[in-house]
C-alpha cells in the first residue's frame, strides 16, 4: 500500500513538473524576440526550435510511457518526428517556414535537452525515494 502511495505522489509530482517545463518552454518562446545579448542572431534563429522541442517532449512523455525501459525515447523520437517533419514540409502548408538544416539540429538539441533532464530528474527520484537507502 506505501508503494502505492509512494507511486500515486511519484506521479502528480512528474506531471506537475512536466507542466512547469511545457510552460517555462512557453515564456522562453514568447520572450526570445525581447532577448538582445550575447548569440543575438543564434537565440533569435534558432530558441523557437529548441523550446518547442523542449516543450513537446514533456506533452509527448505521458503518452509515450507504456514502456518504462524505453518510453523517454519514444518520446524524443516522437517529438523529433513531428519537428523534422514540420522542418521538411514547410510547415504542412499551415504556417510559413523557411528551411534551414540548423533548424534540424536545434530540434534534436531542444528534445535532447529535454530526454537528458527527464532521465536526470528520474534517476534523482528513484535514488532518494527508495527506502532501502534511507
Amino acid at each position: 500500500m506505501t508503494n502505492i502511495r509512494r507511486n500515486t505522489a511519484f506521479d502528480s509530482l512528474s506531471a506537475l513538473r512536466n507542466v512547469l517545463f511545457v510552460a517555462l518552454a512557453i515564456a522562453l518562446f514568447l520572450s526570445k524576440q525581447r532577448y538582445s545579448g550575447p548569440f543575438q542572431d543564434l537565440i533569435h534563429s534558432y530558441a523557437g526550435n529548441v523550446t518547442v522541442s523542449f516543450a513537446l517532449y514533456f506533452v509527448f512523455l505521458k503518452l509515450c510511457m507504456t514502456s518504462a525501459r524505453y518510453g523517454r525515447f519514444i518520446a524524443a523520437a516522437a517529438v523529433l518526428l513531428c519537428v523534422e517533419s514540420f522542418e521538411v514540409f514547410n510547415g504542412f502548408g499551415i504556417m510559413a517556414n523557411t528551411f534551414d538544416p540548423f533548424d534540424m539540429l536545434a530540434n534534436a538539441v531542444g528534445a535532447g535537452c529535454a530526454l537528458g533532464l527527464d532521465a536526470l530528474l528520474s534517476q534523482y527520484h528513484s535514488r532518494h525515494s527508495d527506502p532501502d537507502t534511507s
